[in-house]
């Protein structure tokens, strides 16, 4: 056999791109309107694995410590720094309930709060908000990472343990255990 007779496969290669072509290119819009959901509560509108992981984790906190906490998801509370927060789940001790006479804003700290991270979020946009939530008096912060499939547990800025889905999840300042792998099902 020639080297003549040798062929490439039947196809083009891609043609180079100059930067006069690539400066021609039109330019996509990219901008994406907020929703008065997240402007109101300064975060990404929940998707599919976050509703998930939130149901989950508030059903196994109530199976197992429901005479001891309230687990509050979804709640508007009052910070000293402004704006206001609304954590995905937040942990109260047992609180009374007075169905004639709601709180549409809570004053009342919680002990812990629970925040599932989105895409869209950044490590230094959760710490910021768990540095206003320890500067208001909070405990214990919670960040759910549901694509590492973990939880990592601050009790400070400063101090946290990371906990992957195969782990079992203590909060040494409420006394609360979580199995990881329930929630992350």
């Amino acid at each position: 056999m020639a080297l003549n007779d040798l062929r490439w496969p039947d196809y083009e290669l891609p043609k180079p791109l100059y930067l006069d072509k690539l400066y021609c290119m039109p330019i996509v819009d990219t901008t994406y309107e907020l929703t008065d959901y997240e402007l109101e509560r300064h975060k990404p509108m929940p998707s599919f694995n976050h509703a998930i992981l939130q149901g989950n984790i508030n059903f196994h906190l109530n199976l197992h410590y429901r005479n001891k906490f309230r687990f509050l998801p979804e709640l508007h509370i009052q910070l000293l720094e402004k704006p206001d927060a609304v954590p995905d789940i937040s942990i109260y001790p047992i609180l009374d309930v007075d169905f004639l006479h709601d709180i549409p804003v809570m004053t009342e700290k919680p002990m812990t709060v629970i925040e599932i991270m989105s895409p869209s979020q950044s490590n230094d946009d959760m710490l910021s908000r768990f540095e206003r939530y320890f500067n208001a008096g909070i405990k214990s912060c919670w960040l759910v990472m549901p694509s590492l499939k973990a939880v990592v547990v601050y009790s400070n800025l400063d101090s946290y343990v990371f906990y992957s889905a195969d782990m079992l999840l203590k909060d040494e300042i409420l006394g609360i255990e979580l199995t990881l792998s329930e929630i992350f099902k």
